[in-house]
């Protein structure tokens, strides 16, 4: 039964994520708490992800240049470390780690702009607003653009919609604008498994949706008012990135749906459609139309100081 209570305990978090990614991590962390050790298929894919990863990763910090710093945004989204960069797939960023890098980047006077590489289903909404925050105080000091490089869903848009530009590739995916969490009531099971928990508590609502019980209407009012509260900060954020109206994110936008390319360019989601490779041609090419040039004043001084 404490794997069940574990499983509980980590989905009732309030996600900003594609349900069917977290079900993959939740498969995960069930074997996990069960002490069953990974199959060599599994391992075997394991190790082809990280080695991706790290290739992808290299391969940005050999694009990066000219002025211009690229961040990768890979993997599920958690506040506090990568947690979860030993299992298949993408892996996990965070975003205090990446805000530190973020200000690493805006700091360096070397770094004239900053393109974000996102290829993430999202993750939990911790952290992401204060991140999202950082990126939009950050368009006033240098450029940021973004792509979705293929996918930028739930927690993942949040971020990117907060740069200067946001462009998905032709493949690409983008949305899944919600927030949603679970609870499982697990009373029956226990018990038909003999076990009769008694909760020991102070504060009124201290074990309010407790997995030992069926959840009440009052316990579901409060998880649902805490979801809308999360979806609220979501939906503003992702209005004030774009330049729409809330009313325009909530009614549009797919209204938790992840869309493609086109229909994501079409409710004004994203900025273009685009390749990496021509969105970094692009920053380039805007860096070095917009270095000052020397005023006829100047340039004659300098040539007579060269005489």
């Amino acid at each position: 039964m404490k794997r069940e209570l574990l499983l509980a305990e980590f989905l009732a978090t309030p996600w900003a994520m594609m349900p069917e990614r977290l079900a993959a991590v939740t498969s995960v962390m069930n074997r996990w708490s069960r002490g069953d050790a990974a199959t060599q298929a599994a391992l075997k894919q394991v190790a082809a992800d990280q080695s991706a990863r790290n290739t992808r990763r290299q391969a940005l910090a050999n694009s990066a240049g000219n002025g211009i710093a690229v961040l990768p945004l890979y993997g599920v989204v958690t506040q506090r470390g990568n947690m979860v960069d030993d299992v298949s797939g993408p892996g996990s960023v965070s975003t205090q780690l990446f805000a530190a890098a973020l200000r690493d980047a805006i700091a360096d006077p070397a770094v004239g702009s900053i393109l974000i590489d996102i290829d993430s289903p999202g993750g939990s909404v911790y952290g992401v607003a204060e991140l999202a925050d950082e990126i939009a105080a950050a368009r006033s000091q240098k450029p940021v653009v973004a792509i979705a490089n293929s996918l930028a869903a739930s927690a993942a848009y949040w971020i990117g919609a907060q740069a200067s530009e946001l462009y998905v590739t032709p493949g690409g995916e983008v949305g899944s604008i919600g927030v949603w969490q679970a609870h499982f009531d697990y009373s029956e099971a226990m018990s038909r498994d003999g076990v009769k928990p008694t909760l020991i508590s102070a504060g009124k609502f201290k074990v309010e949706g407790n997995p030992y019980a069926p959840l009440d209407d009052e316990a579901r009012s409060f998880l649902q008012s805490r979801t809308d509260d999360y979806y609220a900060a979501f939906t503003k954020a992702v209005a004030k990135g774009r330049g729409v109206a809330i009313s325009q994110v909530r009614e549009g936008m797919g209204q938790g749906r992840v869309l493609g390319a086109d229909a994501a360019l079409a409710e004004k989601m994203v900025d273009g459609i685009s390749t990496f490779s021509d969105v970094l041609k692009k920053m380039q090419r805007d860096a070095k139309s917009s270095k000052p040039k020397a005023s006829r004043l100047a340039i004659a001084r300098r040539e007579l100081e060269i005489l």
